[in-house]
């Protein structure tokens, strides 16, 4: 007993001495004075545009519009987004996730205080309490968007990131490497590398060699890493991957397990359920087969006829110019792959000569092509006017009415040529569950800068992580990579 006590005692001495992240330790706290702000304001501009300013007048003696009433509407509203999960750090900084909690916490909220106002019968005009959440929902996602924006800006400066280790064989590590460096404004700073017993100091890619995989705790302990990474060769079987789990848990620190390490994509659809002790994992429907319903294409095609009719004007200004510049054809259609393998002709404004097929297999041999995706940042059979078209992909406008016929939606992975579909292992074939995008992941994180491997982890990401959301946040964001023209060539 007394061994046990002190190694307990041991552990947490460590933990404790182990410097904190900046960024971990003031961001949840920063983030429920910026929500309770936001609450504050909108609740303030509700009343004001209500009765003005009962709700925070002393003199004020109604239930809800009482000189108390104010703090606790602020307080709880930002208590059911901390219950919600809307403050922990591993939803912060990326992804969609934040969002839908804050979002779901503020219905949660809503529904919660219309009930409390029901049973109290408070006399509280509608108006004040639709005021509220009119402005409050969307003011604190805007002001979430913003916080996120200059986080992120932050730690592409490097500022506030967090020190990691990853846990996995050499091959393995520098893919996950590529991918956090690709994407520094997440705040993984990799400091090492935990690999498999061996004499290498460093991986291929030059990520140091720190430890073996036999003691991730010490390796951790020793570099002061906050965040391991498992990746595939992190562990020899689950067991081991629990045991070392465990190991760091009790030493606070940190674990990430990429879907290498499991070969099993874990998403919303997983729930647990114990069966005799044994957690057991149960898979719903597939993300994918939610974004073939009718609620996605409805959304296309209303989508694109409205943006057809907006840009009608542009479709004949770019239609002119093409034209008076070399007397071809205005539109160039190109065979690819659409879902279920099914193929279809995709339209683009050309931006190439006439004869760009024939002095294609030229360049493949001068490139030295090997396959998936050909791009070059200097094509020389690229026109005049086909450079500014590509730079703000105003050459793809015309795709909106493959959209309208159901070849193509909105939002998806790249559609692919049939030549890269010949070449899909079972993994990449995921793609063509869905329709391929006009945009997507590949737009927003890179387009032509994008490695094949990575415009393929991101289309099968994409694939197992469908949500309406997702989408309205590419669209979003994809805006502003055409504006500034980012990694188009």
């Amino acid at each position: 007993m007394t061994a046990v006590i002190g190694h307990t005692a041991a552990l947490r001495r460590e933990a404790l001495a182990r410097p904190a992240s900046r960024s971990l330790r003031f961001l949840p706290g920063a983030l429920i004075l910026l929500d309770s702000a936001v609450i504050a304001t909108a609740a303030g501009l509700s009343s004001f545009l209500e009765d003005g300013m009962p709700l925070f007048d002393p003199q004020a003696h109604d239930d809800l519009a009482g000189s108390t009433t104010g703090p606790l509407l602020v307080l709880g509203w930002a208590m059911v987004i901390a219950l919600g999960g809307g403050y922990r750090r591993q939803v912060l900084g990326g992804g969609s996730d934040e969002y839908k909690r804050v979002l779901n916490a503020s219905l949660a909220h809503t529904g919660l205080l219309a009930l409390i106002l029901f049973i109290t019968q408070a006399d509280v005009s509608r108006g004040f309490f639709l005021l509220l959440f009119t402005l409050g929902v969307p003011g604190l996602l805007l002001s979430r968007w913003g916080a996120r924006k200059l986080l992120q800006r932050a730690r592409s400066a490097g500022h506030l990131g967090v020190p990691v280790l990853i846990a996995g064989s050499p091959e393995h590590v520098d893919d996950i490497h590529g991918v956090l460096d690709r994407t520094a404004w997440l705040g993984y700073r990799v400091i090492g590398a935990v690999t498999p017993p061996g004499d290498a100091s460093h991986t291929v890619g030059g990520v140091p060699v720190v430890g073996t995989t036999d003691d991730v705790a010490r390796a951790a302990l020793q570099s002061e890493a906050q965040v391991i990474l498992f990746a595939g060769g992190g562990s020899t079987s689950a067991q081991d991957l629990q045991e070392k789990v465990w190991q760091l848990e009790e030493r606070g620190i940190d674990v990430v397990v990429a879907q290498s390490a499991t070969g099993i994509t874990i998403s919303d659809r997983a729930s647990f359920r114990p069966v005799g002790g044994l957690p057991l994992m149960h898979l719903g429907a597939p993300a994918w087969a939610q974004a073939t319903r009718i609620g996605k294409r409805t959304f296309d095609v209303v989508g694109a006829l409205g943006l057809l009719v907006a840009f009608s004007p542009l479709f004949l200004f770019i239609a002119l110019r093409i034209k008076l510049h070399d007397g071809g054809t205005v539109l160039f259609q190109q065979s690819r792959v659409g879902r279920q393998g099914v193929p279809f002709r995709c339209a683009k404004f050309r931006t190439m000569v006439v004869d760009a097929e024939d002095l294609l297999a030229a360049l493949h041999v001068a490139t030295g092509y090997d396959g998936g995706l050909f791009k070059m940042a200097h094509d020389p059979r690229i026109t005049k006017p086909g450079r500014w078209l590509r730079r703000f992909s105003l050459d793809e406008l015309p795709q909106l009415w493959n959209v309208v016929r159901g070849d193509m939606s909105l939002v998806g992975p790249r559609p692919p040529l049939p030549h890269e579909v010949a070449r899909y292992d079972v993994a990449a074939r995921r793609r063509l569950h869905v329709r391929p995008g006009m945009t997507g992941l590949w737009q927003v994180s890179g387009r032509s800068d994008l490695s094949w491997e990575h415009a393929i982890r991101l289309d099968l990401y994409y694939v197992d992580h469908w949500s309406m959301l997702q989408d309205l946040n590419i669209l979003w964001r994809t805006l502003g990579v055409v504006i500034m023209g980012r990694g188009a060539y």
